[in-house]
């Protein structure tokens, strides 16, 4: 027989792994009697584990959630995986940076050797896009809020700031009532992706953004959200590809440039190769001139594809590019012609 503490972790990782263990089961596992499983239980239990018994022909054991945070065991996978995310939670723009470093400091304290000199030599570092504003960072609580108000299935009422400008007496942040559907994050935010009861269609709102107000209101029926997969409708969402309130204006183009140069440039749209050192780009925007300057930006020959609103933004700012630089209309450099 295996000596008691030794047990006590065996059958504290059964308890972890399936919800219902009956009592029988758990001594032909861990080859003991099951009287000795009952003692073995109450061990766990002066620990502070909420380990209840139930009855019936198969009457067992159930692990609970409880009122303190027992000691956790984890095995070197787990452990190893928790640790990898705590060192990237900096990226996730939930702000939690800070409790992230403590928690790994915790979590390294009693790791063994061998998993300790594992998480060691495996030094990743977390680095944010640069080049732009700082992101905002989520406050954790609203976080935890709106992932209870999703849980619940509760109508939530929040204060939602532009996202023109911070909210100030002229412009004050909007009052929304949307039926909660699913937390997301996506590109370093986190967005609630929600159906809004006022516009009666689907949206995703800026988590920084949002302020709830309490109480919550009544429990609702959870809808389906479009495609059934919220994955792919985020996606869709952020990309500007078939979902509500999609980019006005969408274009396809082909770059002399292969697709692993241009794809890690582009954030909200489709990159494929095109034969080679060529690749097929569909982007949107928010105007046609927007969407041309943005793909002029890769310095390569271009390929208009479809559509000819594109086709005439290029010709459009071709025509102000050589305005400005002294070639448009007859004139030339430093000629201050029109």
């Amino acid at each position: 027989m295996p000596k008691t503490s030794a047990r006590l972790l065996a059958l504290l990782s059964l308890l972890q792994a399936r919800r219902d263990w009956p009592g029988q089961l758990l001594a032909e596992r861990l080859e003991i009697s099951p009287r000795t499983v009952r003692r073995d239980v109450d061990r766990l239990r002066e620990l502070g584990y909420p380990i209840t018994a139930f009855k019936g022909p198969d009457g067992g054991y159930r692990l609970h959630a409880g009122a303190r945070l027992p000691p956790l065991l984890f095995d070197d996978d787990q452990a190893v995986a928790l640790a990898v995310a705590l060192r990237t939670a900096t990226a996730t723009g939930a702000g939690i940076g800070e409790a992230a470093a403590r928690a790994l400091t915790t979590v390294r304290q009693v790791m063994p050797a061998r998993l300790r000199h594992r998480v060691d030599a495996l030094n990743v570092t977390a680095v944010e896009r640069t080049g732009g504003p700082p992101r905002p960072q989520a406050d954790p609580r609203v976080l935890l809020a709106l992932s209870d108000a999703v849980r619940a299935q509760e109508v939530l009422r929040f204060d939602y700031s532009p996202a023109y400008a911070p909210a100030t007496d002229d412009a004050p942040p909007v009052v929304r009532r949307v039926e909660p559907h699913r937390l997301v994050t996506w590109g370093g935010r986190w967005y609630l992706v929600a159906w809004d009861l006022e516009r009666e269609d689907w949206r995703t709102f800026r988590a920084d953004r949002i302020r709830p107000r309490t109480p919550t209101g009544p429990r609702f029926t959870a809808r389906e959200v479009p495609g059934g997969d919220v994955a792919a409708f985020v996606a869709a969402r952020f990309q500007g590809f078939d979902a509500p309130g999609a980019w006005p204006c969408r274009g396809e183009v082909i770059l002399d440039a292969p697709a692993s140069a241009v794809a890690g440039h582009i954030r909200d749209g489709i990159v494929e190769e095109h034969g080679p050192d060529r690749c097929r780009v569909v982007l949107g925007a928010w105007s046609w001139p927007g969407l041309a300057a943005e793909i002029g930006r890769f310095d390569v020959d271009i390929e208009v594809v479809a559509p000819d609103e594109l086709r005439s933004a290029f010709a459009e700012l071709a025509r102000r590019f050589a305005v400005a630089a002294g070639e448009g209309h007859g004139g030339s450099p430093g000629s201050g012609a029109p």
